[in-house]
């Protein structure tokens, strides 16, 4: 496996590519603003629905229907998962493949206000924003279609109808089907705070479900008969929280207690606890992940309990292309940022007076922050298709600045008119990418060559959550 470095660089645009000519900019944006109600209905209704990893049935077949009417050909229920799909348009050329999120995470809600304003009986939100993702990319994925037929360019566009992100690991299951294998390059956006197509990694992670079992007794009457599953949950945790002095700087390891007994009288005979570990390194992953286990094993011995865990995912990091990476920075340049009507304004205001020390300032959104290249510290199964393609993305500001992801202000912002045009940014400057890649042979074959050079002449694909299937009751 790769060993992770982090490179900062300055943008430098390849000699090759060049701005988009003006009446190509033209036609995209107008084509894109043409539908912009079309997405901001796609993306409000993801949001209205907040499916979970794996149970997005009706989301993943209103994004199918919308490009099926547009002429794309549907497979669904791709790599054995029901909510998973590709759709293709065009024949011949390069293919070039657009990435498509649309899975809510649970634990959370928001109604589309600007204060904290849950909404009752909905126990899930697009806190992430993966709305905006699915219609932003189906509708890039339209424009390009347009494009192809319009000026006979041989090429296909193929969107990715990918499930599960959040913790699922949908992308992994689809690299490990073969279903990357023909595409010359990815592209991918993602909601955030900022627009920005720097050229930021991501840390790999893993998870599993511990499952400790033990003897259940009256907590009062017969407790020396008991032996608590819980017991062994919370010396687990107490282990790996005195093991976090001792693993790398750039570690995350993160849990929730997701089953601990249901009454205080009655020693509990099974909980589970839900880990995550990330590092910049897989190599690093798979090292604590080894101690995890090791404290675990322990745990049950102390407590006289028994215990298994199930992997649920593992990403791999982030594979960075530098060539791609400047052209898509300078696609986004050419279309900018979002700008806010007074209504749009004061909603921001708003949210923005709920922060702590925001990263960024009102009237940032209007601007394209600076190309480097960076660590972030988020994990993504993107960076399993990184591994298998070149593959480049950015994020536009679909969200008040400052904004944190996995937010209430997120899953707000995510539901209204300010994260719909951060949608029609993303559209505009993937179908602007996608046409440069499409005409400029020499940038292909500069991010091949790069994306050889850094995968290495002896690579060998390892995905970080093993051979099982896709864990499809993970949410349930």
């Amino acid at each position: 496996m790769i060993r992770y470095a982090l490179i900062f660089a300055a943008a430098a645009l390849p000699a090759s590519v060049q701005a988009q000519p003006a009446d190509v900019m033209s036609e995209i944006s107008a084509l894109i603003d043409a539908r912009s109600g079309e997405s901001a209905k796609t993306a409000r209704q993801l949001w209205e629905w907040a499916e979970v990893g794996y149970q997005e049935q009706k989301s993943s077949d209103l994004l199918k229907q919308s490009l099926k009417t547009n002429g794309f050909k549907i497979t669904s229920g791709v790599a054995g998962i029901p909510t998973a799909f590709t759709a293709e348009y065009g024949k011949g050329g390069p293919v070039i493949a657009i990435l498509a999120e649309y899975d809510a995470l649970p634990g959370i809600n928001q109604d589309s206000l600007a204060t904290r304003s849950p909404i009752e009986g909905k126990g899930a939100a697009h806190a992430c924003g993966h709305n905006l993702f699915g219609a932003g990319s189906v509708e890039a994925a339209i424009a390009v279609s347009k494009w192809l037929e319009k000026t006979g360019t041989p090429g296909r566009v193929r969107l990715y109808g990918t499930p599960a992100e959040e913790g699922g690991s949908g992308k992994v299951y689809m690299v490990r089907a073969g279903l990357f294998n023909d595409v010359d390059i990815a592209l991918h956006w993602h909601a955030d705070d900022e627009n920005s197509a720097a050229a930021r990694t991501t840390l790999a992670n893993r998870s599993a479900k511990f499952r400790f079992r033990g003897t259940s007794a009256h907590a009062a009457g017969a407790p020396e008969k008991a032996r608590s599953a819980l017991d062994g949950v919370e010396s687990f945790n107490m282990m790996i929280n005195m093991m976090r002095e001792h693993v790398p700087q750039q570690s995350r390891i993160h849990y929730v207690i997701t089953e601990g007994g249901t009454a205080p009288n009655v020693v509990p005979d099974f909980a589970e606890v839900f880990y995550y570990v990330r590092h910049p390194d897989p190599v690093e992953v798979d090292a604590i992940w080894a101690r995890l286990e090791d404290a675990a094993r322990g745990a049950a011995m102390g407590t006289g309990t028994k215990v298994d865990w199930e992997v649920i995912h593992g990403n791999n990091p982030l594979l960075v292309n530098e060539p791609l990476a400047k052209m898509m920075d300078a696609k986004l340049r050419q279309v900018g940022g979002v700008t806010y009507t007074p209504d749009e304004q004061k909603f921001a205001e708003g949210i923005y007076a709920s922060f702590d020390k925001p990263g960024h300032a009102l009237g940032s959104q209007e601007q394209v922050q600076p190309y480097d290249v960076s660590l972030g510290y988020g994990s993504t199964d993107v960076g399993d298709v990184s591994y298998a393609t070149p593959t480049v993305g950015l994020r536009t500001a679909t969200w008040v600045p400052g904004t944190s992801a996995h937010s209430w202000q997120s899953s707000a912002a995510s539901g209204m008119s300010i994260g719909f045009k951060g949608v029609q940014v993303a559209a505009k400057t993937l179908t602007l990418a996608a046409i440069e890649l499409y005409t400029n042979p020499e940038l292909r074959a500069e991010a091949k060559a790069e994306f050889d050079k850094a995968r290495g002449p002896d690579y060998v694909y390892k995905s970080l959550l093993g051979d099982r299937d896709p864990p499809l009751d993970y949410r349930k």
